[in-house]
């Protein structure tokens, strides 16, 4: 396997790999790895549908991109997903997609016209004192020692950021920066979360930067992301022949060590109360999709608060798989699982959804995102961050296109919202968020957005419906790690043994991001059938003069360099830089970007 960029191999058809008629695939997991590498085998790998079999627990696809619809409680969103226009992968599948509503059109035709004629924006980030605009106003507002930590952390190597956390290499006035607020609730990150995966995500995402305070960097699809892009991969894989075999309860996958080659040779798993096994040789492939973030997932409704009574540090099956795939491994090279699962204090939050058709209470969500969310159209534009919950449940909340789901009725509107604070009190709620019910998180939602308190309890109770959801998990892979906690796509020396998924590491790319696991699944397949054709690699904006520039001049809100606070020293030494390169092309590239006038 090896990494392209450009245009000339991104249009190839590869040649069938070698023997790929006498293979077999078995994908344990149906998040969208496991669907990306069924899709893979099928397109590039040429492997015949049949000889593919997707093994599933549950009776759906999807993993954690999930959405559905309970007839009882209503509607369940554990979370949404955010993409933009450089997921190299996501774009190179759904090219070949078709699209379940517009015939002859892909998936990915339909999401770029989709966002061509209605492209994201925000026009209220962040709100305080119960709805009012807290006018962040497109500011980063960073002192200097901020700027100098963050630039500090952009280019230190990876090696140097090992167990460290993003409070360790951040100064303490970073905190209060707006940069901060619109980082930390909008990607969940925490302090204590990874500087080694903050540093990733400000190298990933520099080309972003301008659209980072009001999300004009990010794309969405039309609706929830099982709808828009689960369901027609599985029926482009279902077209081919792969199939789906639901009620698959994987357990282990058993490995041995021979001749320095790792080799999978049985996967063992539980199907209607009774232990079964797959025997395996060489020629049948194993994708192994390690870990969760969405694990030991508690539901709570209306009436209900979630259930955490049975979760413990550790345990969930996805983990306990894992783990006993991670006993097998001679030199720890199929990971440490411990990095991730035995803190759910830390890395827990909650999610809720809202379905409400009520006028008063659309009234309140108009004055703040100043668009009327059953327009069909861009509503928040990506989270809307209550400032003054930051030391309550820091809350955020967010109303994509509507309606989000094709059985939602049409003058219902869905909204979104979660926070990063599972066990403080709430601002107007006096309980922690994971022991409320969902009309109790409805009434702290009601309250920030405006509700006067009169209208509160009527309105929570009656003109909505909130349904929960607890994640001791979710943010699991932000836990600081070192480079050898996650497992290699492909370890070394694997024969037929491949992992997919968050929790598997591949260079250069971020987690909590759909293209991640996409990626892993195409890294995957390549690598087993040896195909020949490079696989895009992440987009490189941090090797770009032009993007770090201009990066550098968002950062400190668009001021040019004779602006900025510089010592006596600092602005002498100014001086002679910029007359050095005069009538250079560097100085174009200053002016270019804003940083000199």
């Amino acid at each position: 396997m090896y990494y392209s960029a450009g245009t000339y191999e991104s249009f190839v058809h590869p040649e069938k790999p070698k023997d790929v008629d006498k293979k077999s695939a078995y994908i344990i997991g149906t998040g969208l790895a496991g669907l990306t590498a069924a899709f893979y085998l099928v397109r590039d790998g040429q492997m015949k549908g049949e000889h593919i079999h997707l093994l599933e627990k549950s009776e759906l696809a999807g993993g954690s991109c999930d959405g559905r619809r309970d007839i009882t409680k209503g509607f369940f969103m554990r979370g949404g997903r955010e993409m933009d226009n450089h997921f190299e992968v996501m774009w190179d599948m759904f090219r070949d997609v078709p699209s379940l509503e517009h015939p002859g059109l892909s998936v990915l035709d339909e999401y770029y016209r989709l966002n061509k004629h209605d492209p994201n924006y925000s026009l209220c980030r962040a709100t305080v004192d119960c709805g009012k605009d807290a006018h962040t106003d497109g500011r980063f507002e960073l002192d200097r020692d901020s700027a100098i930590a963050l630039s500090r952390l952009f280019i230190t190597p990876e090696s140097e950021l090992e167990d460290k956390k993003i409070s360790e290499v951040l100064p303490e006035s970073f905190w209060s920066t707006n940069f901060w607020l619109y980082w930390q609730t909008m990607f969940a990150f925490q302090r204590y979360s990874s500087a080694l995966e903050m540093k990733r995500y400000l190298c990933r995402y520099v080309h972003h930067i301008d659209g980072l305070p009001d999300f004009s960097a990010l794309r969405f699809t039309k609706y929830n992301q099982y709808e828009s892009l689960i369901l027609p991969l599985v029926k482009y894989l279902e077209s081919h022949g792969v199939r789906i075999e639901y009620g698959m309860d994987v357990k282990n996958v058993v490995v041995v060590h021979e001749d320095g080659k790792i080799i999978a040779k049985q996967i063992v798993y539980v199907r209607n109360g009774e232990e079964q096994t797959i025997d395996l040789i060489e020629d049948d492939l194993v994708f192994v999709t390690n870990g969760s973030c969405t694990d030991s997932t508690c539901y709570g409704d209306q009436t209900h608060a979630p259930d955490l009574s049975k979760l413990e540090n550790g345990k969930g099956e996805a983990w306990d798989m894992w783990k006993k795939i991670a006993a097998q491994a001679e030199n720890g090279e199929f990971g440490n699982p411990a990095a991730f699962c035995n803190d759910i204090e830390a890395t827990n939050w909650m999610s809720a959804t809202v379905e409400t058709s009520n006028e008063e209470v659309i009234r309140h969500i108009i004055d703040i995102c100043k668009r009327d969310p059953r327009a069909g159209k861009v509503t928040t534009g990506g989270i809307v961050t209550v400032k003054d919950s930051a030391d309550n449940w820091y809350l955020s909340w967010t109303i994509n296109r509507q309606p989000q789901f094709h059985s939602q009725d049409k003058n219902s509107v869905l909204v979104w919202l979660y926070a990063l604070n599972t066990r403080a009190e709430g601002n107007y709620v006096k309980k922690a968020m994971r022991d409320c019910t969902g009309e109790e998180i409805c009434r702290e939602w009601l309250y920030h957005i405006g509700v006067p308190e009169d209208r509160i309890e009527p309105l929570a109770a009656d003109a909505c419906n909130t349904t929960t959801c607890f994640m001791p998990y979710i943010n699991a892979f932000f836990q600081p790690r070192k480079n050898s906690d996650r497992p290699h796509v492909v370890p070394d020396g694997s024969v037929n043994l491949a992992f997919l998924g968050q929790f598997t590491e591949t260079p250069r790319d971020t987690i909590f991001t759909i293209e991640y696991s996409m990626r892993t699944g195409m890294e995957s397949v390549y690598t087993l059938l040896d195909i020949d054709r490079g696989v895009p690699e992440v987009w490189g904006s941090k090797y770009d003069v032009r993007e770090l520039l201009r990066a550098c001049y968002y950062a400190v809100d668009k001021k040019p360099i004779s602006e900025i606070k510089l010592s006596f020293k600092e602005k002498e030494l100014l001086k002679i830089a910029l007359k050095k390169i005069q009538g250079t092309d560097v100085e174009l590239l200053l002016r270019d970007s804003g940083l000199i006038e």
